[in-house]
């Protein structure tokens, strides 16, 4: 039998009212109406200076970093809510992943391959986000060894797309969330 998936939800963006930080939230808020245990974080919460081989090598990898692998470690799946920056994942997405890919200790040796990711993006244009998600997915699993749910869910027109309740409009990215709270919760229940 399986267990009550412990699912973390954060989004690649700590600006004030960013679309994908909405996006994030509602996830959260979804993922823990299926009664799933959903930790919503902010990448604010775990500051890291820009990686530098050179300060890993003095300093080691910074106390946030692994307070942020500690939390992965114990979670079954991973949302992750990418803004696209020059058609590209966030600078702060893409250094946060870049510490946590430095960490050697064995403690955190399944960091990557032991939980499911899912990935979402909103943007205010009509690709929706969609080429940091094709980035972020390359990362996760071609670098990484992740494994990346085929379903994901992006959000054009963000601007426009969430209610007052933070809900969303759009239909087409409605039955796409959809999708994706329902695949995350079935696989990261087979890690729990």
């Amino acid at each position: 039998m399986r267990g009550r998936p412990n699912l973390l939800v954060l989004s690649g963006s700590t600006r004030g009212g960013s679309y994908n930080g909405r996006l994030a939230a509602l996830m959260a808020r979804e993922l823990a109406l299926r009664d799933a245990e959903v930790r919503l974080l902010s990448l604010a919460d775990y500051p890291m200076p820009l990686y530098d081989g050179d300060l890993e090598g003095a300093r080691g990898v910074p106390e946030p970093t692994l307070k942020l692998a500690d939390l992965m470690m114990t979670s079954h799946g991973v949302f992750i809510a990418s803004p696209e920056y020059n058609q590209s994942v966030t600078p702060l997405l893409k250094n946060t992943i870049d510490w946590l890919s430095r960490i050697r200790d064995d403690r955190y040796r399944g960091l990557w391959a032991g939980r499911v990711f899912a990935i979402g993006a909103a943007s205010p244009g009509h690709f929706a986000g969609i080429r940091s998600l094709m980035h972020l997915r390359l990362i996760l699993e071609n670098a990484l060894g992740a494994r990346v749910l085929t379903q994901q869910v992006a959000v054009p027109n963000a601007d426009k797309a969430f209610d007052e309740r933070g809900s969303l409009g759009n239909d087409k990215a409605a039955a796409q969330l959809e999708r994706v709270v329902t695949a995350l919760i079935d696989e990261a229940a087979r890690f729990s």
